[in-house]
């Protein structure tokens, strides 16, 4: 599929939005990045991962102990991928360009390669979101069909129950699977890889070495296969499982579109920002403890229409965004509580289950 282009119009609903943005941090007096609590945040999960780890690997607890610090530690790394990584890779952490460096390699500590990151996310999904064939995100093939352009296989007759099965194992996929396919094909879907300098290369197999060491090597030889296998899987299973459900909430659920461009134009109807709002949707916003885990990313809409915005800013800009979008006559999805959303997932994926 080639990339497709938006359609162009002026004066622009996002050119307005901008505005009223620039405003109110230009009253407020505050920047666009994170503040203290962001790096208070940041330092206190840093550490309770260091820790947890610590304690499973060197000190070697009761199985039923050891499991519960495996799952702790796939939601640590979930929250990290969230708070740190996530705003760091959007340059919008720190003011400090080797800030977001350091913070968006985290990332990589993790098993996962930033420059690979940047493509699939920050300028693929971020662009062209829930366009089918494009964004490498709404594709889990063969497993899921998320969008009614997806191929009906038979096993997705049954997505709506075992989708649990499926999102857990994004991790480990991630990780041992598509950051390879997308190193050695060059390519994301049907967008190039720009080419990669010799510190990329580096930096990627370094970091999968070092990965490899620190959560299958080292664990391995300090408490044994069997005993890292029994940990491990838990830990993984949960980070993918976490790191998966928030972004189906954000994007496929019964209210968001999945726009397909115009033949033979290869144009999508709507201006940038407004596919950002039809494509994406807001949850539990006012759940202080989701907001604090995921990193803000429940208030997806105001990450898709300002990623360089720090997500601890989210609260406050969404009040003039979903004012905005009200005057204008433009949806802005959003579900009260995580389960609502959690039902419309379902829902979404039951009715997309039959052909």
């Amino acid at each position: 599929m080639t990339i497709p282009k938006f359609s162009q119009v002026t004066p622009s609903f996002h050119g307005e939005l901008k505005r009223r943005i620039n405003e109110y941090f230009k009253n407020a007096g505050t920047k666009y990045t994170g503040n203290y609590k962001l790096y208070i945040k940041a330092v206190v999960l840093v550490i309770a991962f260091a820790a947890t780890y610590t304690h499973l690997v060197f000190f070697t607890p009761a199985t039923w102990l050891a499991i519960t610090e495996c799952l702790i530690l796939g939601g640590l790394t979930a929250a990290i991928g969230f708070n740190v990584m996530h705003d760091g890779m959007h340059g919008s952490f720190s003011t400090k360009k080797w800030i977001n460096k350091l913070a968006g390699l985290s990332l990589n500590f993790l098993g996962a390669n930033n420059f690979m990151w940047k493509t699939k996310h920050n300028i693929i999904h971020h662009t062209y979101t829930n366009i089918a064939g494009v964004d490498d995100d709404i594709d889990a093939r063969p497993f899921l069909r998320l969008c009614e352009d997806q191929k009906h296989y038979k096993i997705h007759k049954y997505q709506h129950l075992y989708f649990w099965a499926a999102y857990s194992l994004l991790y480990l996929w991630w990780i041992f699977v598509t950051d390879y396919k997308k190193y050695f094909l060059k390519r994301i879907g049907p967008v190039p890889l720009k080419p990669m300098s010799w510190s990329d290369h580096l930096s990627f197999w370094g970091f999968k070495l070092l990965h490899a060491f620190l959560f299958i090597g080292l664990p391995i030889y300090m408490v044994g296969f069997k005993s890292w296998l029994i940990g491990f899987i838990p830990f993984a299973l949960f980070a993918g499982f976490v790191l998966s459900i928030v972004f189906q909430l954000a994007h496929t659920v019964e209210h968001t579109h999945f726009p397909q461009p115009s033949v033979p134009s290869n144009r999508v109807d709507d201006e940038w920002a407004i596919h950002q709002l039809k494509t994406t949707a807001n949850f539990a916003t006012r759940n202080k403890f989701i907001s604090w885990w995921v990193g803000g990313l429940n208030f997806q809409i105001e990450h898709h229409l300002f990623p360089k915005i720090s997500h601890v800013h989210y609260p406050a800009i969404s009040k003039i965004i979903k004012k905005a979008c009200k005057e204008f006559g433009i949806p802005y999805i959003e579900y009260p509580k995580m389960r609502l959303a959690v039902v419309s997932h379902l829902s979404h994926l039951k009715a997309l289950s039959k052909k």
